[in-house]
């Protein structure tokens, strides 16, 4: 079942991220507590799961963003997209995906942009057939410490 996430369902998200790039679960701190609770307040930040027998098992946020070009429609980001790795290859991320499109498509944005920490190849194939593509756009990033 793809949904949004529940306040509640903190700990499993944080425990999927572990299948990200987190090497282990944050500790609890009034850090996290109060980052968790500006996402799920915030009316613009999406954190989509896909829930398999009970387990959360793929995920991915999307967020909308105000825009003031393009007929003052907003855009859509997606972050932080992973699946268990026990559920890899069985369509799970496809599906928090469309979701976010249909979000995003609800919403009335104008595009959706997707930022991808991996150069494999398997996983911009994914990409691309769930839509993306890497041509229109040339994307860079800056690290802050």
């Amino acid at each position: 079942m793809v949904r949004e996430i529940e306040r509640t369902e903190l700990n499993a998200l944080l425990a999927l991220y572990t299948h990200l790039h987190e090497k282990n679960m944050p500790e609890w701190s009034e850090h996290l507590k109060r980052t968790w609770e500006a996402i799920t307040q915030d009316k613009n930040h999406h954190i989509i799961v896909n829930i398999v027998d009970g387990r959360m098992v793929s995920s991915c946020a999307c967020v909308i963003i105000p825009n003031l070009t393009r007929g003052i429609r907003p855009y859509a980001l997606i972050e932080n997209v992973v699946t268990h790795s026990d559920y890899r290859g069985m369509g799970h991320a496809t599906a928090c995906l469309d979701y976010a499109k249909a979000l995003a498509e609800r919403e009335h944005c104008y595009k959706i942009m997707l930022l991808a920490g991996s150069r494999e190849d398997a996983t911009l194939r994914f990409y691309e057939h769930a839509g993306y593509n890497s041509a229109e756009k040339t994307a860079f990033v800056q690290r802050l410490e």
